[in-house]
Formats: C-alpha cells, sequence, structure tokens
C-alpha cells in the first residue's frame, strides 16, 4: 500500500513538472521572447530607408532629424510597454494570467503584419505606429508571464521558473541580433521580414497556450472556482491556497491608488519601483538599442560591430543559463564595468571597451529577472496585479527615457562618459538591495508578506 501512494505520488510530481516546464517554455517563448527580439530588431538598414523615403517626399535629410525619428523609433517601443503596463491589473483580473497572455497576442500580430508591409508601403510611419503597438504586448507580457509562472509554481521551483522570462528575452535579443547580421536579413532586402517574424511566437503560443491551466490561485481565489483550480500544478496544495484565500477575502480587492495608502505596503512598493528603476536604468537597454553606434563609436571596424553584437548576445544567453549567483555581486560589477565607456583616443582602449561591455551583459542577466520575481514574492494575491501595474510603468518609463535620451547624450551631450551616470545608478540599487531587500529563498508568499509587516513596523534589516 505505501509502494503504490510512492508510486502515485512519484507520477503526479513528473505530471505536475512536465506540466510547469512545457507551459513556461510556451509562455516564455510566445511572450518574453517577444519583448527581447524587439528591443534588438531595430537595424542600420532600417536608417537607408528612413532617408530614402524622406528624401523622396521632402528633399535632404539632416543628420539631426535622422537621429530624433530614430531615436523615436526605438522609444515607441518602451512608451508602448509603458501604456501596456497600465493594462495589466484590469486584465489580469478579468480574464486571468492566461486569459490575458493570449488576448495579448493581438498586440504582436497586428503590428507584425504592419512592419513586414512597411517598405512596400513605402512609409516609416507605419513602423513607428507598430513598435508602439508591440510595445504594448512587450508591456503587458513583461509583468504577466512573470505572475502567471509565479503563480502557478510551487515554492521551491519559483526562483527557478523566475528565470525562464529573462532567459527567453534574451535568446530573443540573441535571434534578433543573428538575424541582423548583413548576409542573413540585415539588409536591404531582408529587414522587412525580420521585423514581420515577431508575429510567429504569437501565433504558436495562441495554439498551444489554451491547452494549459489557468492560475490556480486566481481560480481559487478570485473566482472562487476550486474544481478548476485542483487541475493547476501548484493546484493540489489546497491547505495553502484556502488559507491564503481567507486572507485575500478579508484584504479585499486592492487598487493601485489602495496600493499606496497601506503602510504595510509601503517598503515593499518603494523596493519594486527602485529595483525596477535601477534595473532598467542601468545602461543595459541603451546597449541592446544602440549597439552598433556604441561599438562604432568604440573603434570597431564597421565590418566587425555586427559579429562583436552576436557576440554579447550569445555570452548573455549564457549568463542567464547560469543565473545563480547572488544579486549584490551582480550589480556590483555591473556598476564596475559601466564606468569603462569607449575610448577612441588609444588603440587598444576598443578592445577594453568590448571586453568591458561584455563583462556587463556577462554579469546583467542574472540580475535582470529579480525585480519580477521579488514583485510576485513580496505581494498578495490582492495586491499583485496592482503591484506589478507599478512595477511596470516604472520599468517603461525608465526604460523609454534610455531609448529617448542616449542618443543626443553620446553625440550631443557627455559623449564617452555617458555610462558613468549609468554607473551611479548601479552603486545606488547595489546599496539599496543590500540595506533593504530581505532573502525570500524556499519561503511562500505568505510568509514573505508577513515578513513585509515585520519590515514596515520595524524598518529595514540592516
Amino acid at each position: 500500500m505505501l509502494r503504490q501512494r510512492k508510486e502515485t505520488l512519484g507520477t503526479f510530481l513528473y505530471r505536475l513538472t512536465l506540466t510547469l516546464a512545457a507551459a513556461s517554455l510556451i509562455a516564455g517563448f510566445g511572450s518574453s521572447f517577444q519583448y527581447g527580439y524587439n528591443v534588438a530588431v531595430i537595424n542600420s538598414p532600417m536608417k537607408l530607408f528612413y532617408t530614402r523615403i524622406y528624401e523622396d517626399r521632402y528633399g535632404p535629410m539632416s543628420d539631426n532629424l535622422l537621429t530624433l525619428l530614430w531615436s523615436v523609433t526605438v522609444s515607441m517601443y518602451p512608451l508602448g510597454g509603458f501604456f501596456g503596463s497600465l493594462m495589466v491589473a484590469p486584465l489580469v483580473n478579468k480574464f486571468g494570467r492566461k486569459g490575458t497572455l493570449l488576448f495579448n497576442n493581438i498586440f504582436s500580430i497586428v503590428p507584425a503584419i504592419m512592419m513586414g508591409v512597411s517598405e512596400v508601403a513605402g512609409s516609416f510611419e507605419i513602423i513607428i505606429a507598430a513598435r508602439f503597438l508591440v510595445g504594448i504586448c512587450a508591456g503587458l507580457s513583461s509583468n504577466v508571464v512573470s505572475m502567471y509562472l509565479g503563480e502557478i509554481a510551487p515554492k521551491n521551483y519559483r526562483g527557478a521558473i523566475g528565470i525562464v522570462p529573462q532567459l527567453f528575452i534574451t535568446i530573443g535579443i540573441l535571434v534578433a541580433q543573428v538575424f541582423g547580421v548583413r548576409n542573413i536579413l540585415g539588409n536591404m532586402e531582408g529587414w522587412p521580414i525580420m521585423l514581420g517574424l515577431t508575429g510567429i511566437p504569437a501565433a504558436i503560443e495562441l495554439l498551444l497556450l489554451p491547452f494549459f491551466p489557468e492560475s490556480p490561485r486566481y481560480m481559487l481565489i478570485q473566482k472562487g472556482d476550486e474544481k478548476t483550480a485542483r487541475k493547476g500544478t501548484e493546484g493540489v496544495i489546497l491547505v495553502f491556497h484556502v488559507r491564503a484565500h481567507k486572507e485575500n477575502q478579508a484584504e479585499g480587492r486592492l487598487s493601485v491608488l489602495n496600493l499606496f495608502t497601506f503602510r504595510s505596503l509601503r517598503w515593499q512598493l518603494l523596493s519594486v519601483i527602485f529595483m525596477n528603476m535601477g534595473q532598467q536604468l542601468s545602461g543595459v537597454n541603451a546597449i541592446y538599442y544602440y549597439a552598433d553606434s556604441i561599438y562604432s563609436s568604440a573603434g570597431v571596424a564597421e565590418d566587425h560591430v555586427q559579429y562583436v553584437t552576436v557576440g554579447t548576445g550569445a555570452v548573455n544567453v549564457f549568463m542567464t543559463i547560469a543565473a545563480v549567483s547572488h544579486l549584490l555581486s551582480r550589480y556590483k560589477w555591473c556598476n564596475k564595468c559601466s564606468t569603462f565607456h569607449p575610448q577612441t583616443s588609444l588603440d587598444w582602449m576598443p578592445y577594453v571597451s568590448i571586453v568591458c561591455v561584455i563583462i556587463y551583459l556577462f554579469l546583467h542577466p542574472s540580475a535582470g529577472p529579480i525585480p519580477n520575481v521579488i514583485t510576485t514574492e513580496m505581494f498578495r494575491q490582492s495586491s499583485r496585479p496592482p503591484a506589478f501595474m507599478v512595477a511596470g510603468t516604472v520599468h517603461w518609463l525608465s526604460n523609454f527615457t534610455v531609448g529617448l535620451v542616449f542618443p543626443f547624450l553620446e553625440v550631443r551631450g557627455l559623449g564617452a562618459y555617458s555610462f558613468i551616470i549609468f554607473a551611479c545608478i548601479c552603486l545606488a540599487t547595489l546599496i539599496y538591495i543590500g540595506v533593504v531587500i530581505p532573502e525570500t529563498k524556499n519561503k511562500t508568499f505568505l510568509e514573505t508578506t508577513s515578513t513585509g509587516v515585520l519590515k514596515a513596523r520595524t524598518g529595514p534589516v540592516l
């Protein structure tokens, strides 16, 4: 009898792990992959297209105007992400976590078609509008994927599962960088195809994700559907869920405004804000958005820039897979490497700059997913959607600022010293994490939020 029970338990754990892994892969590829892909998909041949279309219409185009149009094209993506993050709370409460991911594919497939036909239409305005729409997709997915995976995963898997979105983001960046090689799609004939490919992961997710369970916490706590909740990967742990259900019934569903008024949630909220600002203002997106110009200004030969970019993307993926080190050490070394920005006055400095960028990207991926993991773990069911909404808003506004300002900062402002600003931000983030953020490893949501209440009463643990 005991042996039979062990076999039944073993079969269940195998099925649970298999379902969790498959759901993670599909949600990661269908949503997070697109986030990374669209960060790096913008490439140099598109500048020639912009110039040609503008000059056909209006005559000669100045360098300043091209820089402005290019920075607007880049920054429309995080601006769309900002508006997407504002939609997180209402959509996940109405459609659920899985339902929101399925709905979100509209904001990927439609702009993919728009960008794919932009050259035929002879309009760079279509690309700018499509970048805004696909940004909405990224703004939703960057929050909802982490929320969905965090809620279907048992606590002992939650840390590892939290890396999945970041892994697919880095894979998306690498794939876009590989496609951007001139001999593949990074040329005047291939770039529209490259932009349009973002719709394929969305279509795959739309077909496969419906076969996987909705978040059991959402079904039980917010919908009161215990039967459906039992089908989820974490749904069998109903003692925990019922306990959470009772506490959340007493707490009610919170809005963003309510979130700012609860003193017991203040330190969690501030931590989410500071960590998302630190992540996005660390300079990593400047490297992704403007890799070609950064390496060129470092003195790298133009023919070699594309290969250096692909190499750093590969390092990024490798380090995300190996992301098991402590968060503090990552921000410490990101801070040091941010201080080394391209200097062209010495023959050997381009190589030093490339090495520093590679080390920086080597260290950043393991710190990258932490804000979303922390947001999932530090807030209860009732406060989690508005918390992700606040986190996403800060994340994408900071991303938008970097995308819009950096080219002017580099060309017209601080030049080679632009990254010193990012180094200071990394240092400030390092200090905040070391002083304020508690360890959440192997703790349930309730245990983590209980620690938060204690922190709110006694102050940070130094």
